[in-house]
């Protein structure tokens, strides 16, 4: 019986640090997003959402190594570095990559209609739909029920 429960907690535990991992993501990128919400007009539950999706909460292969938090396609310098060939863009810092998040939102033409709009559900079905996504329906799903789960429309924000 004592080694049933030492299982079952031992298997509690090691669900804790990745259960935790996306409420620790977003106190550490929540500000930023922020920052960014006020700069371009894009929510940043939003950006949340996706980087979260993206980056599977900072700990994906893409963002560890490149920085990349939101699967953006570009060059990088892996295959000179590590050995490793890769098709997603390196960015420099974090921060780089949210900021060209929202740059390539800000060029997609739903972005004007959009601007200022805190409704992230209207957000990511016009984002689906514009190609940003190679399986549309199922990214939007993904991303407006992270959003929802972590109540990222009802953070503080500025």
């Amino acid at each position: 019986m004592g080694q049933v429960v030492i299982a079952a907690l031992l298997f509690i535990f090691s669900w804790m640090p990745a259960a935790a991992q996306p409420e620790r993501f977003i106190s550490k990128y929540g500000p930023l997003a922020d920052s960014l919400e006020i700069e371009y007009g894009i929510p940043a539950s939003l950006i949340l959402g996706v980087s979260i999706i993206e980056s599977s909460s900072g700990t994906s292969r893409n963002c560890k190594l490149l920085n990349n938090f939101f699967g953006v396609k570009g060059k990088n310098n892996l295959l000179k570095t590590k050995g490793i060939r890769s098709g997603y863009k390196q960015y420099a810092t974090d921060t780089a990559s949210f900021v060209d998040f929202c740059k390539i939102v800000s060029r997609k033409k739903v972005y004007a209609g959009l601007k200022g709009s805190k409704d992230s559900k209207k957000w990511v079905a016009a984002l689906s739909k514009t190609g940003y996504s190679e399986v549309p329906a199922t990214w939007q799903s993904l991303i407006n029920n992270t959003i929802r789960k972590h109540q990222l429309e009802k953070r503080n924000t500025r």
